[in-house]
């Protein structure tokens, strides 16, 4: 009898844990026009009134976005057919009342982006993000979900997604965070696949191409996860034993890439036989970098993570900058790109950091907390970006860089401390503060020195001394004082004028000559600019240094004039010192192949 009745507890507790399953279905009958219809049912409400929301954050993204304004056509129905009372109290929710316990809904979807962030439905594909594309009920979010991604098989779409397989075009999620964490392809794309200790990486690639460059490009990305999982020493445990790369380079999509907990999107317009080849390989190996270091290393600022609000965080330096001095480390260790080609594309970066005034207002910190500003967020009033922000990507690079270099003058590396993170809060999935990494530096490198560089460099926004630690690499860094500097982003105009399109940088010539952005420079010393080019150019060509320009220019139409004294070019240049006919030595040699893995 006890058996029994335990029986009924379990049989019925299973019923209603089936019953408590979000179902959700979509189509794409009018994808030429970038519409999908998508029907929702919420069964087993207690409440008299059911919330539902669009979100207005994506995960792995900072900023907002406003997916409602995209939605339209919708309808809202008990489980008997009957039309319900719809409210809107504001522009991310809809409240439905009079149900009889359960609220079935339909809804239109525009959609016409093809990125990380957005969702793209059209002939060649539908590209969707979650967040984008389904409404949610917040009060429901920890049911089992289901969906149906009813596929235009006359146009040959396949599902490719890190959701787990039900049935036939169905598949499931354990909660809500889940689904919405899971981006999803349908198209006609080629599918490749391996093995790595048991678990299976997946290649999703939707492009235009042929098998056999599929084939080619599958061998970078194999070699990338697999350099990938030396830094760390194991893979990370992927749900349901698998991970997948969804990859849309096609001309209608954007350009990005988005980290998730198994898998990434990958969008670009260059296909593999249009540059795609080499051009879209450094997206994968970020992406792969943050299966470790942002989905699992978590910071607890990004937990648990806001559907309505934007999360500020203090430690993307870390999550994305440190991700972002691996992306082409990585490259550059798997034989992908040359010893030469990864030093001298360090050098963009470095000059974009160590030369930007926003150092003066904000440190690593500081910058990251930016990034709902800056994540993929657009402004119409104008903003002074140009001296007051630095992207948290590139000054995490220079700062992981420098690290690097400085634990390796200690017999001690970068990738040693990653594995340390890796064990201590990845594994374990125990979310980090800045406090945490400066701690677990300090384990690892010594008090001291774990102090003096967050102190320094984290806490405040001191340089390092790059040119000692590139030095025991055999890297040069340079700077040409001989070569003049006029501290403006200028274009010429079909009739032969300078404009400026930027800010001018905070305590260059043009700023201290108060030249502004939109500002028309008609001549300089009297003379119109020659025909054919570029305004840097000229000015390096014709001028030194001290020299003083006279600068005739157009504001608001009205003509002025203002002197320009111009000074030495801060760009440095980093290059391998053989490029400069110098030899390293054993000791340095033996160094540099210990950092780049490369003879």
């Amino acid at each position: 009898m006890r058996h029994f009745i335990l029986f009924i507890i379990f049989g019925f507790q299973s019923i209603q844990l089936i019953a408590q399953t979000n179902s959700y279905s979509i189509s794409f009958e009018n994808a030429v026009h970038h519409e999908a219809n998508i029907s929702a049912t919420f069964p087993d409400i207690a409440s008299d009134t059911l919330t539902l929301r669009m979100s207005r954050t994506s995960p792995g993204r900072y900023a907002l976005h406003e997916f409602a304004k995209n939605i339209y056509n919708f309808k809202a129905k008990d489980s008997k057919g009957n039309s319900l009372l719809v409210s809107r109290t504001n522009p991310y929710e809809w409240k439905i009342y009079g149900h009889n316990g359960q609220v079935d809904i339909t809804y239109t979807l525009f959609a016409n982006r093809g990125d990380g962030t957005y969702s793209q439905i059209d002939e060649t594909h539908a590209h969707l993000n979650i967040p984008a594309t389904f409404m949610y009920a917040p009060s429901l979010r920890e049911r089992n979900i289901k969906v149906d991604f009813q596929v235009r098989e006359d146009l040959n779409w396949q599902i490719a997604t890190q959701l787990p397989h039900v049935n036939g075009s169905t598949y499931s999620a354990p909660d809500l965070y889940y689904f919405m964490d899971s981006p999803t392809e349908l198209s006609n794309h080629m599918t490749r696949e391996f093995n790595v200790d048991g678990q299976t990486i997946k290649l999703a690639l939707h492009d235009p191409g042929t098998e056999e460059e599929a084939d080619v490009y599958f061998e970078k990305v194999k070699k990338v996860v697999l350099e990938e999982k030396k830094v760390f020493g194991a893979l990370p445990s992927f749900d349901y034993g698998s991970y997948t790369f969804l990859a849309c380079y096609v001309p209608n999509a954007s350009g990005d890439g988005m980290e998730h907990r198994n898998s990434t999107i990958l969008t670009s317009t260059r296909t593999l036989a249009n540059g795609g080849m080499e051009g879209n390989i450094g997206t994968v190996s970020h992406e792969f970098f943050h299966s470790w270091n942002v989905e699992r290393i978590r910071p607890k600022s990004l937990e648990p993570f806001n559907y309505k609000e934007a999360n500020m965080s203090g430690e993307l330096w870390f999550a994305e900058g440190f991700t972002s001095y691996y992306t082409n480390l990585i490259l550059c260790r798997a034989g992908l790109i040359t010893p030469e080609k990864y030093v001298e594309g360090l050098t963009g970066t470095f000059n974009y950091v160590w030369n930007s005034p926003a150092r003066q207002f904000f440190n690593p910190i500081e910058m990251s907390y930016q990034a709902p500003f800056v994540d993929a967020s657009t402004s119409v009033d104008p903003v002074n970006r140009e001296n007051t922000f630095i992207s948290y990507y590139s000054y995490g690079s220079v700062l992981g860089l420098a690290l690097d270099l400085s634990l390796r003058e200690k017999g001690l590396n970068l990738d040693d401390f990653m594995k340390l993170v890796w064990n201590t809060y990845g594994k374990t999935e125990n979310s980090y503060t800045i406090e945490n990494l400066n701690e677990t530096l300090n384990i690892y490198a010594g008090d001291t020195f774990g102090n003096n560089f967050f102190n320094g460099y984290i806490h405040k926004s001191n340089m390092p001394q790059y040119n000692e630690l590139l030095k025991t690499v055999g890297v040069s860094l340079s700077q040409n004082n001989e070569a003049a500097y006029f501290g403006a982003a200028v274009s010429i105009t079909d009739d032969l004028y300078g404009k400026i399109r930027s800010n001018t940088k905070i305590g260059s010539p043009a700023y201290i000559a108060v030249l502004d952005k939109d500002d028309i420079i008609t001549s300089i010393n009297n003379k119109p600019f020659p025909n054919g080019i570029q305004f840097n150019t000229f000015i390096k060509d014709e001028f030194k240094p001290k020299d003083t320009l006279s600068i005739t220019f157009l504001r608001d139409g009205l003509e002025r004039k203002t002197e320009v004294t111009l000074t030495s070019d801060p760009s440095y240049a980093i290059n391998l010192v053989e490029k400069n006919d110098k030899t390293p030595s054993k000791k340095v040699l033996k160094a540099r192949q210990a950092w780049l893995k490369v003879e």
